[in-house]
């Protein structure tokens, strides 16, 4: 899965994500979902979430 329907996201799951200041690099952060910040269904850059350490990004994939 890849981070661009919200349906897949729920809080509690283990995903990575690229935070505004990496978005350039492409370097990816790992978290587990505290909140989803995106409303729509979707999103072609991936659904914003916050994760339990408080960073904010992009999810990029979620992890089994």
């Amino acid at each position: 899965m890849n981070g661009k329907n919200r349906k897949d996201i729920k809080a509690g799951l283990k995903v990575s994500i690229v935070l505004k200041k990496d978005q350039r690099s492409g370097k990816l952060t790992e978290g587990v979902v505290k909140d989803i910040l995106t409303n729509s269904p979707t999103h072609p850059h991936g659904i914003k979430v916050r994760l339990e350490s408080g960073k904010v990004g992009r999810v990029q994939a979620i992890h089994s």
